[in-house]
């Protein structure tokens, strides 16, 4: 009876070695694979926010980390300069609404240096679908209305949804959404124009 359960044991345990090898060197085969995809898509994005005519720098290797409650939350932000003959020239900022009706919603914010928004998508949100939903690309094209727009202040008025007297129309139904988004890009778009001279000096993003 012993005997049986030692050879039974030492069988498993060769099966869950065997098992733990395979899987171990299919990740070792396909982690390359999964990179490259991982950073095409990173730059599909890139391409949809700033326009690839504007920098002639690899965006990828020019990330760097920004912590700031200004961007909505205390959580790291990914941050990745453009430049065109080695000069800056705009900036790709990854930030969060806090305020969404279903919570926070993570955006990415292209502007340049002088309160010019490029452009912004949604990466990240759990708004009502029919509904808060309308921020994503694939059901509606509302994201791209603040390509070309321009922040002259903290305190500019067209910055608001319509209901609120400004520039951005509301959805139907949900004010609360597009109202946390339009906050946030002003703040981020500001954020860029205010803090660009200091962005070299944060830390590098790790390596992925």
């Amino acid at each position: 009876m012993l005997n049986t359960m030692k050879k039974h044991g030492l069988t498993l345990a060769l099966y869950a070695a065997l098992a733990t090898g395979i899987t171990s060197a299919v990740y070792l085969l396909t982690q390359p694979t999964i990179s490259q995809q991982a950073s095409l898509q990173q730059k599909a994005l890139f391409d949809q926010v700033l326009p690839p005519s504007m920098y002639d720098n690899q965006l990828q290797s020019e990330c760097y980390v920004v912590t700031d409650l200004a961007l909505g939350s205390t959580k790291p932000h990914r941050l990745f300069i453009a430049r065109k003959g080695y000069m800056p020239v705009a900036a790709i900022l990854e930030t969060t609404a806090p305020d969404g009706y279903s919570g926070a919603i993570q955006l990415m914010v292209a502007a340049d240096f002088n309160g010019h928004v490029l452009g912004v998508r949604t990466l990240e949100h759990h708004e009502t679908p029919g509904l808060g939903d309308k921020i994503e690309l694939r059901i509606s094209d509302w994201m791209t209305k603040f390509a070309n727009q321009t922040v002259e202040s903290d305190n500019d008025p067209r910055w608001a949804v319509r209901k609120d007297g400004g520039m951005f129309d509301q959805f139907t139904g949900a004010t609360i959404t597009p109202r946390a988004v339009v906050k946030a890009v002003k703040q981020t778009t500001l954020y860029i124009q205010q803090y660009h001279q200091q962005f070299e000096s944060l830390p590098r993003c790790e390596a992925q």
